[in-house]
């Protein structure tokens, strides 16, 4: 390779990279310039500043060594005195560069491998800016290419201008590609990489299903019928919710389509995943007894501070509504965003009746009164003894077969014991040490102070260090089964507000908070409500 090669050929030879890798032409020839500078330094003296330029119309390559301007040079590689600068240029000044003209020269082997490698890897990097560029603003579709090659499983494709990857667990179990086939797949993310894919795609994503049935249904297309949510167990099985924006069109019929072509064509691409189409609800315990099907659902009890449900079935309908290995549950649970406990009719009616005996058990240890008595206050749906203590003496004079006197008398008694049980807990808050101070916090009782305490948490600064988490408890979900971590203050009937009110009272009383600061706070929500309106209204 020599400079004083044929420049028609060079910049010929930039013209065929620039078209094959589908990039800028200056591009390539900067690449060139850039191996050239390298393979002059090589010859010249790795210090030595360089600088080649090729003229991108007629091919004329020129090398110029750059010196730079200094009081007296150390090094006349690199630098030149200025005396010596003002001789061929009167305005220079000190840190200017002098071009100084170098003659062309022949590259050895080693040179000439060095400046190809150089030339390949600006090339490879100016190709893969081109690909992120190109393909950063689709992330979302889905895209059609061609299977390039299998690597451990993962599945390069070539999407004609770029190349994606379907790693292993992002492909459909059992499916098998092989080189040649046509792939249609979701691109989930595309990002600036060194090496390797930067466009990564999936056929499991639970958009990679949306949009197959967007492109299948022509009402989704048009915005008449709304996709809320999807679960998949890729390949195996699907639920996906449909609600229609039009009263007149029914969102699960026109998913399916006529004979079911609809649902089909998506099933298809699918390698044969089963789909249940499930309309939406606005109300939960409908939209969960949806999400069941095919299972018939006898009762629900909700619980929407913790988003749990229990669903009740009759003894045949169990397995049905579990599904193979918890399959129909764990789907309907990713698809509703709720926790779902099933059981049988049987089993709900044991509990019941556990319950009913534990709170009849409760009013005869705390009332001193007969199991009739505790047997009636529990069927009137009293579950604590607290309650028969503030409540309006009417509930309890109104059921039949209690007068007055009596009501009076069971409410005395509840009173009584609440206020034994919070004399002993407070003596045993006192042994284990628990401030005074902490008493003060409005919602803390006995039984939550001892609890404290044996949790080693006994000043108004332990009490403040404390977050909501640690009151109630909390819960982690991960693949539609949720896992809840129990609280110091789970088994007190107390909410995760009450909780946070108890800890913003002891933060105050520390003085890690003033007053000021949650005005502060409580103002930046409105506030960004109101500019979040005013956006909308725009």
């Amino acid at each position: 390779m020599a400079v004083s090669a044929n420049r028609l050929e060079l910049l010929q030879i930039a013209d065929a990279v620039a078209r094959e890798k589908v990039i800028d032409r200056e591009i390539v020839l900067a690449a060139m310039a850039d191996a050239i500078q390298k393979a002059a330094r090589s010859r010249y003296g790795s210090e030595t500043n360089i600088r080649a330029d090729i003229n991108s119309k007629t091919g004329e390559i020129r090398l110029q060594r750059l010196l730079e301007v200094v009081d007296h040079a150390e090094d006349y590689g690199t630098q030149i005195p200025l005396a010596l600068a003002l001789d061929r240029n009167v305005d220079a000044k000190i840190g200017d560069f002098i071009a100084d003209p170098l003659p062309p020269m022949d590259f050895g082997r080693i040179a000439a491998q060095s400046a190809k490698q150089v030339i390949v890897q600006k090339v490879r990097e100016a190709e893969r800016d081109r690909q992120f560029d190109e393909f950063k603003d689709r992330v979302g579709e889905i895209i059609n290419g061609t299977v390039k090659r299998v690597e451990y499983g993962n599945v390069i494709v070539d999407l004609g201008r770029g190349e994606g990857i379907i790693r292993r667990d992002e492909m459909i179990p059992r499916e098998n590609m092989r080189y040649g086939d046509r792939v249609r797949a979701y691109v989930y993310d595309v990002r600036r990489e060194q090496r390797g894919p930067q466009i990564f795609l999936s056929r499991t994503h639970p958009q990679f299903m949306v949009k197959l049935f967007t492109m299948e249904v022509p009402e989704i297309y048009d915005g008449i019928i709304q996709i809320k949510s999807v679960a998949r167990d890729p390949g195996s099985r699907a639920k996906i919710a449909v609600i229609s924006n039009d009263s007149s069109i029914d969102p699960v019929g026109a998913c399916v389509g006529m004979r079911g072509s609809r649902v089909q064509a998506v099933v298809g691409e699918l390698q044969g995943e089963k789909i249940d189409i499930i309309p939406w609800s606005q109300d939960p315990a409908s939209f969960i007894v949806n999400a069941l099907q095919p299972a018939e659902v006898a009762k629900v009890v909700l619980d929407e501070d913790a988003e749990r449900i229990e669903v009740v079935v009759p003894d045949e309908q169990l397995s049905l509504a579990i599904g193979r290995r918890g399959q129909n549950v764990r789907l309907a649970s990713q698809l509703t965003g709720w926790d779902i406990d099933i059981m049988t009719e049987a089993e709900e009616s044991e509990r019941r009746q556990k319950e009913f005996n534990e709170r009849t058990n409760l009013f005869m240890d705390a009332l001193d009164v007969d199991e009739m008595v505790g047997q009636v206050l529990a069927s009137e749906g009293f579950a604590q003894v607290e309650e028969l203590a503030y409540v309006d003496l009417d509930e309890i004079s109104s059921i039949d077969g209690f007068d007055e006197d009596t009501a009076t008398e069971i409410q005395t008694r509840a009173r009584e014991y609440l206020e034994r049980i919070e004399a002993e807990m407070d003596a045993k808050r006192k042994e284990l040490g628990v401030e005074d101070e902490l008493r003060q916090i409005n919602g803390l009782n006995g039984q939550m102070l001892v609890a404290l305490g044996e949790d080693g948490i006994k000043t108004i600064e332990d009490f403040a260090g404390c977050a909501a988490d640690d009151l109630v408890g909390w819960s982690e979900r991960k693949d539609g089964v949720t896992k809840k971590f129990e609280g110091l203050f789970s088994k007190f009937d107390i909410s995760r507000v009450e909780a946070e009110n108890m800890i913003v009272q002891a933060r105050l009383s520390a003085g890690w908070i003033t007053e000021e600061d949650l005005a502060k706070g409580a103002a930046e929500p409105e506030a960004e409500a109101e500019e979040a309106d005013a956006v909308e209204q725009e």
